[in-house]
């Protein structure tokens, strides 16, 4: 009767048979991905003869420098302020109800689209056209919306 085995010993692989596993496993990786190799090779070649790769090159050569222009760039006062400007419009349109957007973009849209209709009408509207006009009741909901649009905003004004 055989002994049991009571210990494994894992076959260690020479730096050289690993190597040659290596180099085996990218041997198969090449022929399988032929096509796609190509396909690189082509757009590299391409990017070669159009100078963008001496290009890119350079920038990493002069990455330091360029790194210090980026950063005294970024932190001139327009740009902080352009940085600053868009993180408030973003907290603002987040805030926003976005049907309320939609609705009043929609709106606006078609208040364009009749004012552009009325455009070369060159008849002039007097003191009366325009009381009259204020009993039509899209004028008036829309005179309405603002001057509401007006408060809101005043009072948020007045607060701060």
């Amino acid at each position: 009767m055989a002994s049991p085995i009571r210990q494994l010993t894992k076959k260690q692989l020479s730096p050289d048979e690993i190597r040659q596993n290596k180099l085996h496993e990218l041997e198969s990786l090449l022929a399988e991905q032929d096509q796609a190799l190509n396909k690189l090779l082509k757009i590299t070649g391409d990017l070669n003869d159009a100078g963008i790769l001496d290009a890119v090159l350079a920038m990493v050569k002069a990455k330091e420098g360029i790194a210090e222009i980026v950063v005294h760039q970024a932190t001139r006062e327009p740009i902080t302020n352009l940085i600053n400007n868009m993180m408030s419009a973003a907290g603002a349109l987040t805030a926003i109800d976005p049907a309320m957007t939609e609705k009043l973009a929609a709106s606006a849209a078609n208040g364009l689209k009749e004012a552009e209709k009325e455009r070369t009408n060159d008849k002039k509207i007097g003191i009366f056209g325009l009381m009259k006009s204020l009993r039509d009741p899209d004028i008036n909901r829309s005179i309405k919306f603002g001057l509401n649009f007006l408060k809101g905003m005043g009072k948020s004004l007045g607060n701060k």
